[in-house]
């Protein structure tokens, strides 16, 4: 089936484009009018969500995007998130309330807006008391500078722990997750995406192309002269074993088997998992989008899609009990 023009964001009431543009690289690498280029074309697209984080490009991403939707902005939901590091002083970082109030100013400021539609926390703080953090994302939501708020990088038991006070001290709830998704990582199958379907939680996944491994040019025995995961250290890190180059070898195959663009593909994969409400895209050119965008075209089957899954480790369940998935087991109600 195709993609929908509009997706419910949890229970928010809040319809958003079945894609989410991230603007991670708003201003490093991608110039202003580069980055003017593909805001236009998500925007020709359709696409009305768009994912920043006060980190990307020191901030300069905000800045940039907050210039692009000021004609706008009333048709668009902005997404930004807070916790990494943002200037050497030891306080400038983290999920405390001294850190959240001032990010949150700050990220106000050089978005040019009056509200933050969606605030991610962008990591799990464990050394901040967690009643400090939601209370304090609490009363940012009352003065009205924050919607909505999400979790981004969080277990699956933080996330609800998190939920369980939230909804104990009736302070305002996170309403969206945002997890790595891929073919590649599939570790949010196991617990984060039940989560959100059993308590109707929007869903804006990140990295689907699995930081470019998916776009056909990456595989056991080749790998392109640039990109992230030849250049950067964390991607290296994050995607260093042999098994996602082999899978992305079989993705690469499959694809061209079948006829299909493997960006296109790959990101309608993640897009037609049904509790995903909508991975976010990234590009460094509109050349690059234009891949991204193909992914709306993509009559996606749940044959096509099982097929695909079939091209990667099925991760294993939380009570690691793979024999439930089978009929070697005791059984079910």
């Amino acid at each position: 089936m195709a993609l929908p023009s509009h997706r419910y964001l949890g229970d928010t009431g809040v319809k958003v484009s079945p894609l989410c543009m991230g603007t991670m690289t708003f201003g490093n690498p991608a110039d202003p009018d580069t980055s003017a280029a593909l805001f236009r074309r998500c925007r020709e697209a359709g696409i009305n969500v768009f994912d920043c984080a006060d980190v990307y490009a020191n901030g300069r991403s905000e800045e940039i995007l907050g210039d692009l939707v000021a004609d706008c902005r009333d048709e668009v939901v902005l997404t930004t998130k807070a916790y990494f590091p943002t200037g050497d002083d030891p306080n400038a970082r983290g999920a405390s309330r001294y850190h959240l109030v001032r990010a949150v100013e700050n990220s106000l400021r050089r978005l040019g807006t009056d509200r933050i539609d969606v605030l991610f926390v962008h990591r799990f703080d464990a050394k901040t008391a967690l009643d400090e953090t939601l209370r304090a994302l609490d009363d940012l939501v009352r003065q009205g500078k924050v919607l909505y708020l999400g979790a981004s990088n969080f277990a699956a038991w933080q996330a609800m722990k998190a939920l369980g006070r939230q909804r104990a001290e009736g302070w305002t709830p996170f309403h969206v997750l945002q997890p790595m998704y891929n073919l590649t990582k599939r570790q949010a199958e196991v617990e984060l995406l039940p989560l959100a379907a059993s308590e109707n939680l929007g869903v804006l996944s990140y990295s689907p192309l699995g930081g470019g491994l998916l776009t056909g040019k990456y595989g056991v025995g080749h790998r392109p002269d640039d990109g992230r995961l030849v250049e950067n250290p964390m991607y290296q890190t994050r995607y260093g074993a042999k098994v996602h180059y082999e899978v992305a070898d079989r993705f690469a195959t499959f694809a061209s088997d079948h006829g299909y663009d493997p960006v296109a593909l790959a990101v309608a994969w993640v897009a037609h998992h049904p509790t995903v409400t909508a991975p976010i895209i990234g590009a460094r050119t509109p050349e690059q989008l234009a891949d991204s965008l193909g992914a709306l075209e993509i009559d996606m089957s749940e044959d096509l899609r099982a097929a695909i899954s079939d091209l990667a480790p099925t991760p294993p369940p939380a009570t690691d009990r793979v024999e439930e998935r089978s009929e070697h087991t005791y059984g079910a109600r």
